[in-house]
């Protein structure tokens, strides 16, 4: 097996091609990371959540990761770190980019259920507060692994 980086042009077309992916964020040095649903667009991550632990965390503490893998075997795969700022798209002025965010976030396959679903399990649908943020990419590195080649 060879492991190589991937180019930034790569990276991101990983980050295009696929939509699940691990957040992490951090607050009073305790780290934690869950499963998301994201776009890729504009240069940044987009996606849509419903307020819990994460939203608190990034709230107060705005650097973020995002980590995504395209496993193909235990010997094929590329794996993408964005690291990035949280900014949440709330506010009454921010209408045009929550906008863009549910544009883009639209031509995912079920975009909104994992946030949904998660939330409504322990509350009901009138107690959900729903809402879309952004990672602004800082940077992001990937590796990709691929079966050796054999002998010549």
């Amino acid at each position: 097996m060879t492991i190589s980086e991937l180019a930034e042009n790569e990276c991101r077309a990983v980050l295009a091609r696929l939509s699940i992916g691990r957040l992490g964020c951090c607050f009073n040095s305790q780290p934690y990371v869950v499963p998301v649903c994201f776009a890729f667009a504009d240069d940044s991550i987009y996606v849509f959540s419903t307020f819990g632990q994460k939203i608190e965390w990034m709230r107060s503490n705005p650097q973020v990761c995002l980590q995504v893998d395209e496993i193909k075997s235990k010997s094929e795969w590329m794996s993408v770190i964005v690291r990035g700022k949280y900014d949440e798209l709330r506010d009454p002025q921010r209408s045009v980019e929550r906008t863009r965010a549910r544009e883009v976030l639209e031509n995912e396959h079920r975009w909104w259920l994992n946030a949904l679903a998660e939330r409504r399990a322990r509350v009901s649908d009138l107690v959900i507060e729903p809402l879309f943020f952004r990672i602004h990419i800082d940077s992001m590195t990937g590796l990709e692994a691929s079966e050796a080649p054999g002998p010549q």
